[in-house]
């Protein structure tokens, strides 16, 4: 697994809407960044995972830092080909499915809790995620992104 930011992964517009979208819905800022190099490593190496999906049908993810990445047990290439549906069992799926409703009707919640399962079919429960919509200046729809802290193995 790489200790630092795949480089020319994702375009850093990418990055900036997982940013500026948690800022403009929660008032609180992801990370402390002036200019486009200092987010890629501030979110990289941020002491909470960060994931983000885009708009596809089947929603794949476009970005998990190196914790998020650590916890979903893949390396960025992998992770990035990976729906988001398949971060979740089967049987949690509809719980998934009411939540990114629920995000898409409210902007973004903050209380969330659910388990996620690895790369080698560990499960893992999350608590305390936010979940938001990726919306950039003009209100166009990107997405969804997470983070959360809280973590640990069942």
């Amino acid at each position: 697994m790489r200790n630092s930011p795949p480089c020319d992964a994702l375009p850093d517009e990418r990055l900036r809407l997982i940013a500026t979208s948690y800022r403009r819905l929660t008032g609180k800022d992801l990370v402390v960044a002036q200019d486009a190099d200092t987010l890629r490593q501030a979110l990289w190496e941020a002491p909470r995972a960060i994931v983000a999906h885009g708009i596809e049908n089947d929603p794949i993810f476009f970005y998990g830092n190196r914790l998020a990445l650590q916890l979903f047990e893949m390396d960025f290439a992998t992770f990035v080909r990976l729906p988001s549906r398949c971060s979740a069992e089967p049987v949690e799926q509809a719980a998934r499915t009411r939540l990114l409703e629920r995000v898409t009707r409210q902007g973004y919640v903050d209380d969330y809790c659910g388990v996620r399962i690895t790369a080698s079919g560990k499960r893992f429960m999350i608590a305390a995620a936010t979940v938001w919509n990726l919306r950039d200046e003009a209100g166009d729809y990107g997405g969804q992104a997470a983070t959360f802290s809280d973590s640990r193995k069942l």
